[in-house]
């Protein structure tokens, strides 16, 4: 199955900005829905499922938490399997890992598989 990979996270202040980017491999068009999800430090210990930040289907069709709504624009590019994350204003709160995610089309069977990257680390200071 294919992977994912983002970038983009760091130490950013409070009211800054910054834009996380997730690429999946394989062939172009290879996913339906992509996202980001997000954890915040320590949640994870404590058995707490993750965020949902912000999800855009294919057809460019988008969904955000309201914690986020304002804030942050989520984008794709099809062609080359990536998803992006621009986040303005941003709030100690926001401080996380952040997670890529996306259904993977399997062609063969008409499946999807739920992927996940491996995380990017978001802090904001205050």
């Amino acid at each position: 199955h294919a992977q994912l990979v983002e970038s983009g996270g760091g130490l950013v202040q409070a009211g800054g900005s910054l834009r996380l980017s997730c690429t999946g491999s394989g062939d172009p068009f290879r996913f339906d829905t992509m996202g980001w999800y997000r954890q915040a430090p320590g949640k994870q210990a404590q058995g707490k499922q993750r965020e949902l930040v912000a999800l855009i289907t294919a057809s460019g069709n988008t969904n955000y938490a309201d914690s986020v709504k304002g804030r942050a624009t989520i984008s794709r590019d099809n062609a080359k399997n990536t998803v992006y994350l621009q986040m303005n204003s941003l709030k100690p709160e926001d401080t996380a890992v952040y997670y890529c995610y996306a259904k993977e089309i399997i062609i063969t069977t008409g499946a999807y598989l739920e992927l996940w990257g491996q995380g990017t680390l978001v802090t904001v200071s205050s």
